[in-house]
């Protein structure tokens, strides 16, 4: 199976980029309003809380649903500090999409932080993982159908 390197090359070239990927991050003193505009401009669901170059939480759609907008704050004054998941889940670049799959599943969790050699290099949905596995299912079907068509 392919390795968190191989889904995060993909992205890339599916931007039409070769360059890293261009992780976006808030800091934990912006309001949770700021973070849910970048998440919205940004097309993800969760981003990386961080101070300079160090992760200290991530912040997602469903901390600003349970945490804020379920508790009765203000979006606009409440700190990304006081709703983000401090114990962040990451995986490396070597790590297979089963391990994500199977650590996304077993901590209830929709993203994951990729960190190598102590940077955030990335981050993965749950929809970018099942994109694909769905791709390589795809392939291997064709070619079992292909097999069987006598096409060897």
């Amino acid at each position: 199976m392919k390795t968190v390197h191989d889904l995060l090359q993909h992205k890339r070239r599916l931007r039409g980029d070769d360059a890293p990927e261009r992780v976006h991050a808030i800091a934990p003193i912006a309001s949770v309003f700021e973070a849910i505009a970048m998440m919205s401009e940004r097309h993800v669901g969760a981003l990386p809380v961080m101070i300079d170059d160090k992760l200290v939480g991530i912040v997602s759609e469903r901390d600003y649903a349970r945490k804020v907008i379920l508790k009765d704050k203000s979006s606009k004054t409440t700190r990304v500090s006081e709703v983000m998941t401090r114990q962040v889940i990451t995986v490396d670049q070597h790590d297979p999409i089963s391990h994500c799959v199977n650590l996304m599943t077993s901590h209830h969790i929709r993203h994951l932080v990729v960190v190598e050699q102590g940077s955030v290099v990335g981050m993965l949905s749950l929809r970018d993982l099942f994109a694909e596995i769905i791709d390589e299912q795809s392939a291997t079907i064709g070619q079992l159908e292909e097999y069987i068509r006598g096409g060897h």
